[in-house]
């Protein structure tokens, strides 16, 4: 387990991922709730090698729509490169569901749900 388990069930999902370096993942994600409901921006993933014992640290945003929304703190620099932004949002109820890509979705869907 690791990375690869993390980009086959995104892919199960029906996304397409791309992978800028071997330790990041990404794919196109068109937000479902909150002030960015319908955008759509690169979501993206770093070491992975834990998955799914570990969540991922904290998503990586690269908006592809215009108008897109950070909240109001907790938004880095990504070194995903330019254009992107991490939110340090770790997912403290990890251990309490079933460790999977969709369970950690909907942690990013409660994360935009508040923008």
């Amino acid at each position: 387990m690791a990375a690869i388990d993390f980009i086959n069930q995104v892919k199960a999902l029906g996304f397409e991922t791309q992978e800028p370096s071997s330790d990041k993942v990404c794919f196109e994600y068109t937000v479902e709730v909150g002030s960015n409901k319908g955008k759509k921006v690169l979501l993206g993933f770093e070491n992975l090698n834990d998955f799914p014992m570990n969540a991922p640290h904290g998503p990586h945003f690269k908006p592809i729509d215009a108008g897109w929304t950070n909240p109001s703190g907790g938004v880095h620099a990504s070194n995903f490169g330019s254009g992107w932004v991490h939110w340090s949002r770790p997912f403290k109820e990890w251990n309490r569901t079933k460790r999977t890509v969709k369970e950690y979705l909907a942690h990013i869907r409660n994360l935009l749900m508040a923008v």
